[in-house]
Formats: structure tokens, C-alpha cells, sequence
């Protein structure tokens, strides 16, 4: 569907500017869109490879197992299906730490490990289990207490105040958090589509 709508919007983008005989604006904006991205993806390596660094050291060092001792009382609310120290939990805090530090794509691989690992308790079931769906509440809309990500283009785009977004960006995140967790917490308890027993 998201294909669909990009190629709608590329295409009436390149129909008006040649309409209005502007097409070789359409050439121009993309090449100077392609150099843009790649700079701030080489800016960005350094941000991503610091903060994907030292969630490698916490996950070595031990801290990511003394974290899930730490949050276990959260992890037991929100996830009672999973049982105590298996791995799931592990992937499942450093996804949430990665996604709190704004580090969307160092989160990928530990939601994509966390989701296996429960597919692995959801005995080969074609339907998500109810832990599975709340981690994907948790992950599509995990408070971020420090956008990284977005300081760093902010950084690479010459802001003059790149931690102005720091603020708003906790307010944002905390408030569809919120909203997600208790949509996911009705959906299981109250709504008429919840799983029977």
C-alpha cells in the first residue's frame, strides 16, 4: 500500500512540473535529494556506531542481564506469558533500551530476535500471542528520552540548538506510550475480539 502512494506521489509530482514545463526540476530535486541523503547517512555512522557499540558492550559486559533482573517486575506485568530468564526478555529490553535512546535501527535486529524467540513459545501458531502483541505496542511507540538519531541530522543539518527537540520528542513518545499500552491492555481484558479460554 505505502508503495502504491509513493508511486502516486512521484508520479503527479513529475505529471505537473511537466505540464508546467518544469521537468527538469524533477532531475535536479533528485539528484540533489540523493547527495543530501548520502551525507547525512555518513554523518549519521558515527552516532549510530557509538550507540550500537556500547549496547554490544552493556549485552557482553552482563548489564543487559542485571537490567532484566532490575525491570523483571515490569517484564512479569506486561509479559506474564514469557517465563523467567528466557531470551525473549533479553532482546526484549535491548529493544526498549535502543528504541529509549532513539536508535530505531539498532532496535531492529533485538525486536526482530525478540519476536523470534516468542514465536518459538507460541508453539509455531500462525496467530500472534498476546505477548507478542504488546511487545509490538511497546516497540512502535517506546517512550524516547533521547532522540539521537534525530540530534544527530539535526547536527549534520547546521541547527543551531539541535537538543530542542529533546523536550517535545519525551512529551510525544510518553503520550503514545501511553495510548498504546492501554489500547493493548482493553483489547486483551475488555474488547469482544479478545482470545477465549
Amino acid at each position: 500500500m505505502l508503495n502504491a502512494v509513493w508511486l502516486l506521489l512521484l508520479g503527479v509530482g513529475i505529471i505537473t512540473a511537466a505540464v508546467n514545463g518544469n521537468i527538469e526540476v524533477v532531475t535536479e530535486a533528485a539528484l540533489t535529494a540523493a547527495g543530501n541523503a548520502v551525507t547525512i547517512c555518513l554523518d549519521l555512522i558515527g552516532v549510530m556506531a557509538l550507540w550500537l557499540g556500547i549496547m554490544r558492550i552493556a549485552e557482553k559486559g552482563g548489564l543487559i542481564r542485571l537490567l532484566a533482573r532490575l525491570l523483571q517486575p515490569m517484564t512479569r506485568r506486561f509479559f506474564p506469558d514469557i517465563p523467567d530468564n528466557h531470551p525473549a526478555l533479553g532482546a526484549i529490553i535491548l529493544n526498549l533500551s535502543a528504541n529509549m535512546l532513539g536508535l530505531g535501527n539498532a532496535a531492529t535486529p533485538f525486536g526482530m530476535k525478540a519476536m523470534q524467540e516468542m514465536q518459538l513459545l507460541n508453539g509455531g501458531c500462525n496467530t500472534a500471542s498476546s505477548a507478542m502483541c504488546t511487545f509490538l505496542a511497546f516497540n512502535t511507540s517506546c517512550i524516547t528520552l533521547v532522540p539521537a538519531t534525530i540530534i544527530g541530522i539535526r547536527v549534520s543539518l547546521g541547527s543551531s540548538d539541535p537538543v530542542a527537540i529533546v523536550g517535545p520528542c519525551i512529551f510525544a513518545t510518553a503520550v503514545a506510550m501511553t495510548v498504546a499500552l492501554s489500547l493493548d491492555w482493553w483489547l486483551r481484558t475488555h474488547s469482544p475480539w479478545r482470545e477465549r479460554s
